[in-house]
């Protein structure tokens, strides 16, 4: 069945709704009596029935206080009540105490639930953005085996979070250079960032925001200009990958070159053909050269941290505590499709 959209209210906006529709059957049951006025009889006063005594009959009788004061006494009267009234206190009931209880119930639980995901979130991915961008960077990292509880969406759009709930994913609502957001995100616990806003100013204001609250973290950042880099990385990001201006070398690429854009995109594409990988350098492979790896092909090593390309003169020997970028086959992955988690 399609899930559609909706808009969740606050706790009081639902109680108010269900104390208007309670209020609504209680007016109902009034104008029964009211009309109906000489079918009952008030055993104190006996008086003949008002618009008050028809208020507090129903009142009295929804709520099933019943003090027994006015009564009906013709069998039409009666009748009604026990086919018309006894529906509507029923209906009262659930909607003012049964709904109300499980208002608070729910609220109550969810409560529980944040306050647990909160003292065990801690080393997580938060992806900003759960675009077309963001949510290609989690396929990577699911296909990477990044488990799906490790990683939390932040996005201004109900619909995007309601999105990231369905695939099994914890996701906030709401502008993330706020920083009550990214803290209820637990962003200051977390290990990686990654920023995929579509405009780049939001993008430089929500880096700076994280790294204030986050001096440790990496922080990967989408881009859409080429003049915007360095703002970008001013700001703190680790990482800076330019969108528009990636896709638009890859263009150029495969309009000049076909074949070289069709390798391009072989190694950015996921689960096929071949793949770029960074990994630890094993002990078989300590003193080895880069060349003499098989099965594979080094594009770099890093050592203490510094980034050496395959054609660097001071590359010799692999040492133990390197570790290297290498393009291999690809190897075949069955995406695990993420769960929502259970109640």
């Amino acid at each position: 069945m399609v899930s559609m959209p909706f808009k969740a209210h606050s706790p009081l906006v639902e109680l108010g709704r269900r104390a208007l529709l309670a209020l609504v059957l209680m007016g109902i049951s009034t104008v029964i009596v009211y009309v109906d006025r000489g079918s009952y009889i008030d055993n104190v006063t006996h008086q003949p029935i008002t618009f008050i005594d028809a208020l507090y009959y129903s009142t009295v009788t929804v709520t099933t206080t019943g003090y027994g004061d006015i009564t009906p006494l013709t069998p039409w009267a009666r009748l009604i009540s026990a086919i018309v009234v006894t529906p509507l206190r029923i209906g009262f009931l659930v909607l003012l105490v049964g709904a109300t209880l499980e208002v608070l119930a729910n609220e109550g639980r969810r409560g529980l639930r944040d306050a647990s995901w909160r003292r065990h979130m801690r080393n997580h991915t938060v992806v900003i953005g759960y675009g077309t961008k963001g949510r290609s960077a989690i396929t990577t990292l699911l296909n990477h085996d990044l488990p799906s509880d490790r990683i939390v969406v932040i996005d201004a759009k109900g619909t995007a979070v309601a999105e990231a709930n369905r695939h099994g994913l914890a996701a906030f609502e709401g502008d993330a250079t706020r920083r009550d957001l990214l803290r209820r995100a637990e962003v200051a616990k977390a290990r990686e960032v990654i920023i995929t806003l579509p405009r780049d100013d939001t993008a430089i204001l929500t880096t700076l925001t994280v790294r204030q609250l986050n001096a440790r973290c990496h922080i990967v950042v989408a881009g859409r200009e080429e003049e915007n880099l360095p703002l970008l990385r001013e700001s703190g990001a680790n990482a800076v990958v330019t969108s528009a201006d990636a896709v638009g070398r890859l263009l150029g690429l495969t309009t000049v070159n076909p074949h070289v854009g069709e390798v391009v995109d072989d190694l950015i594409s996921s689960a096929h053909g071949m793949e770029v990988i960074q990994r630890m350098v094993s002990a078989n492979e300590v003193g080895a050269r880069p060349s003499d790896i098989v099965n594979e092909r080094v594009l770099a090593v890093v050592r203490n941290g510094t980034l050496r390309n395959f054609y660097d003169p001071t590359l010799d020997k692999l040492k133990a505590g390197d570790s290297v970028i290498v393009v291999r086959r690809a190897l075949t992955r069955h995406r695990a499709t993420p769960q929502p988690p259970h109640s």
